[in-house]
Formats: C-alpha cells, sequence, structure tokens
C-alpha cells in the first residue's frame, strides 16, 4: 500500500477553501485513504502546526478545530506518528532545511522508508529533493 507523509499545508487545504485548485489535488488522497487505498501518515508536530493556523489564522472556533481532528484521526488509513529520529532531525535542522516543522516532516520521512511527502511547499520539495526524499505534489 503507497504511504504519504501528509504537510502541514497540504492539511490545511483539505480542509478549507484557502486554494482551491490545492484543494482538488490533495483530495483524492484523502478520499483514497478513506477507502484504505493507501496510507496517511501525519507527525503530531503537522496537528499542533493544524491547530495554531487554523485558530490565529482562519478563526476558526476551538471546538470546530476540535471536531476536524477527531474526524480526521478516525479516518481509516490515518496514522499519526509521534516519534522522531532527532539524530535525523538535527542532522538536517537548520543547515539543509531552514524550518524546523519542515525539518520534522522531513525526518519522517527518512524515517518512513518509501513514503511520499505531500507539500506544496516548493522551497521544502526542492530541499527534499537535495536529500533523496520523495516529495509529491499530488
Amino acid at each position: 500500500m503507497k504511504k504519504y507523509i501528509i504537510d502541514t499545508n497540504a492539511l490545511i487545504s483539505f480542509v478549507t477553501d484557502r486554494n482551491r485548485a490545492q484543494q482538488e489535488v490533495v483530495a483524492p488522497l484523502f478520499n483514497a485513504a478513506a477507502r484504505m487505498k493507501c496510507s496517511l501518515l501525519c507527525h503530531q508536530f503537522v496537528l499542533s502546526e493544524f491547530v495554531f493556523v487554523m485558530e490565529k489564522v482562519y478563526n476558526t472556533p476551538k471546538e470546530t478545530i476540535n471536531a476536524m481532528l477527531r474526524d480526521f484521526i478516525a479516518m481509516p488509513g490515518v496514522k499519526i506518528i509521534q516519534e522522531t529520529d532527532f539524530a535525523i532531525l538535527l542532522n538536517l535542522w537548520p543547515t539543509a532545511i531552514a524550518d524546523f516543522g519542515d525539518g520534522l516532516i522531513a525526518a519522517t520521512g527518512k524515517m518512513s522508508k518509501g513514503a511520499e511527502i505531500v507539500t506544496f511547499d516548493e522551497k521544502f520539495r526542492a530541499a527534499l529533493a537535495r536529500h533523496q526524499l520523495n516529495a509529491v505534489y499530488p
């Protein structure tokens, strides 16, 4: 089964209308996961960033964010990752990958062999390519 690691921007694009083109691109992955056709791996850090952005940028009520998280976590095909290999992370951040959160996702990618990282961030995708990690713009 194909595995994808979801970046925060992919998750936000899925649940908001901020960018319809991105939403249309990422929605099939979420639909495939719901049908157990692929696996979506999501680091707990992504959930923390998601809560922050939804609350502070989109002014979404906490109760609504809570319901979104509950629905996402309950979705078949979604696995929340809590482990972090800090040796890998600290080898990547801040020299190879400037953003700590992106470094964490990249480290998760190195730990999850064969998984592709789903992100709309072009700079992050370029950094992933330099480190031979698979990034996909779905």
